[in-house]
């Protein structure tokens, strides 16, 4: 359990909290924290086989990263011993990050299923371990969060908390799954610096969110349908009321013109003889845009009869 210590109340009186984040170091501080709730939280989850989680977790890392151990342990080292050791010594932020995506993904599906045959509260168990880990971040002001089983970078908690989590619910459907997908591509790409990347995986989640509704609906469009002609199908159906069109010509334009051309312009075609760089602030807008606007567009659908 996270307890709101005096200290930490005195720091936040004295203005001493993190008001902006960081990304690229993670407290030493949080890395201990952090295996305190993997104690807690996937410690003996299985009672004829324990080491099940940290076993599956420390052998995924080792294939991923091409080592035959993950750390220098002694001969008769548990699992957990090794991925302790590498966690903590660990000065590589991505991989660090790694370890916390994949030690709580094992968490959210190892707890849910070996937990409930001696604690029929285990789901809420793995939620707060969940919220524990993201309040964590937030007293370190580490820039991340753990949402839909992945950990994503964010910028504005106001943001992420009104916008991208909500979406991310919202898109948690069949016929939203490759927006869905690539969305969080989009997250994972913004997280490793993949600034183009990113770009390119809002259209396409932006483009998948209208191919899904028209799906749906049985409005016909094409698999190679652009942005342009897919708003021009939901707009002639009536995703948006024929009466509010006239109040809201910017929403058009910002559906048709903004995430695309964001896209298009910076990393839809070729550079030429200069690469071209892509602000992270830039990127950031854009992400936040698509997620605005993938949450409109599935509300709308919701709302049309």
């Amino acid at each position: 359990m996270v307890f709101d210590l005096y200290s930490k109340r005195q720091k936040r009186l004295r203005g001493e909290s993190p008001d902006f984040y960081i990304y690229d170091e993670i407290p030493f501080q949080l890395k201990v924290q952090i295996v305190f709730l993997w104690e807690l939280g996937l410690g003996d989850i299985d009672e004829e086989n324990p080491a099940a989680a940290y076993k599956l977790i420390v052998q995924t890392l080792r294939e991923e990263y091409g080592n035959f151990s993950l750390a220098k342990v002694p001969y008769d080292a548990t699992y957990f011993d090794e991925l302790r050791t590498f966690f903590l010594s660990e000065s590589d932020t991505e991989r660090v990050l790694d370890a916390i995506e994949l030690s709580f993904k094992a968490l959210s599906s190892f707890g849910r299923a070996f937990n409930y045959r001696r604690n029929p509260q285990a789901n809420e168990l793995v939620e707060k371990a969940i919220s524990d880990l993201n309040i964590r971040f937030k007293e370190h002001g580490l820039g991340y969060q753990f949402t839909n089983n992945e950990i994503i970078r964010i910028d504005s908690e106001l943001i992420h908390a009104e916008v991208v989590k909500p979406v991310l619910r919202l898109l948690n459907q069949p016929y939203f799954k490759g927006a869905e997908d690539e969305y969080l591509a989009a997250h994972e790409h913004y997280r490793h610096g993949n600034t183009k990347e990113a770009l390119v995986e809002c259209l396409k989640s932006f483009e998948s969110a209208m191919m899904g509704i028209c799906k749906k609906r049985g409005w016909a469009y094409g698999e190679k349908d652009t942005a342009k002609t897919l708003i021009d199908i939901c707009m002639a159906n009536g995703l948006i009321p024929t009466f509010w069109q006239s109040q809201l010509n910017g929403l058009r334009s910002m559906l048709e013109g903004a995430v695309p051309t964001g896209r298009n312009r910076l990393a839809g075609h070729g550079q030429g003889a200069d690469p071209t760089e892509v602000p992270t602030h830039l990127v950031s807008y854009m992400m936040h845009m698509t997620a605005s606007t993938l949450k409109f567009l599935v509300e709308a659908d919701t709302a049309l009869r």
